[in-house]
């Protein structure tokens, strides 16, 4: 039996691997075509607006602008298979080079903020459930219905406006202080005082979707027998609720988190604009401005790779969190 869950989990295993690369490579096809066909032309950028016809011909052919689009989809996809993902137009450094340094602070912040959202998310779901209909019950709702109807940046301009302008308990930008050079662990509480509120921006919004599907899930495996079970043989209320019901009822938590995890790089752009963040989300903005093909391209293929490993390890985590589900040939 043993050797039989190996092989189909194996089988799995490839049979995913195999679907998740040839999204990969779907999505980058899409996104190159989307990226070039858009209006504005970056020979404009990077040779100014009061050049000749000639010159900006010459700017064209030094960066392979002036091929057919399939050839250039064939010459990045190439570029690509060898671990090349292109020379930036407007930084002049190589892609990986100019992602890779914005790499740190946008896992910092949206890692801190998935992890506030999830515990956050999950106990106040567990509680909401736990007195339904209550007062408590009616407050949470009500916090997760505004948390996640208002814009992450409305929200994150409200945080700003009131705990950094106004009450001044908080920077107001940046990810360090520019007028210190510390190290050790001065360096590190000044690396988590400027990360508070934009973290708690992104985990507010998240964290009002985690909420209101765990107390829907809680709700419903809380009217189920072994829930009645476990409570007439004397076991406290604590350990139905968080031993018994929950793990029962983890399972689309887990789906929306993993999903959440992915699709935050993305959706950070707003937040890090706002809060003057130095991370991926700003970078795109950038580089959107100034039209830098090869960047938007390595940026995009960066969040297709890491939405689709989330759902490929949220795919593995399932039978860890509902030993029910099976793998199938």
């Amino acid at each position: 039996m043993k050797n039989l869950f190996s092989r189909l989990f194996n089988r799995f295993l490839l049979k995913r691997i195999v679907q998740s690369l040839v999204l990969i490579l779907l999505l980058i096809v899409i996104n190159f075509f989307l990226i070039h066909l858009a209006p504005g032309d970056p020979v404009y950028y990077l040779a100014g607006q009061s050049g000749d016809e000639q010159y900006y011909e010459l700017i064209r052919a030094k960066f392979g602008l002036d091929q057919p689009l399939t050839t250039q989809l064939w010459v990045y996809l190439a570029s690509v298979l060898r671990g090349d993902l292109g020379f930036s137009l407007s930084y002049q450094q190589p892609v990986s080079a100019v992602i890779f340094a914005r790499v740190p602070a946008t896992l910092l912040l949206i890692l801190s903020a998935i992890l506030m959202a999830s515990v956050g998310g999950i106990l106040l779901g567990v509680e909401a459930a736990r007195r339904e209909n209550s007062f408590y019950d009616r407050a949470f709702n009500t916090f997760a219905l505004l948390g996640h109807s208002v814009p992450s940046f409305s929200i994150g301009h409200l945080l700003l406006l009131f705990f950094a302008l106004y009450l001044g308990l908080f920077p107001a930008q940046g990810m360090i202080s520019a007028n210190q050079s510390s190290t050790g662990i001065a360096y590190f509480l000044d690396l988590l005082y400027h990360l508070a509120l934009p973290s708690l921006t992104l985990a507010i919004v998240q964290l009002a979707q985690i909420m209101r599907l765990t107390r829907a899930a809680m709700l419903d495996v809380l009217n189920e027998n072994f829930i009645f079970t476990a409570r007439a043989k004397g076991l406290s209320e604590r350990r139905v609720l968080y031993v018994h019901a929950l793990r029962n009822a983890l399972l689309p938590v887990v789906t929306v988190i993993g999903s959440d995890l992915g699709m935050l790089l993305s959706g950070a752009v707003l937040i890090e604009t706002v809060f003057a963040y130095p991370g991926l989300g700003r970078l795109t903005l950038e580089v959107l401005a100034a039209r830098d093909y090869p960047v938007l391209m390595g940026l995009f293929l960066l969040i297709s790779i890491a939405v689709t490993a989330m759902n490929f390890v949220t795919d593995i985590i399932y039978p860890l969190v509902d030993p029910r589900i099976k793998y199938r040939q």
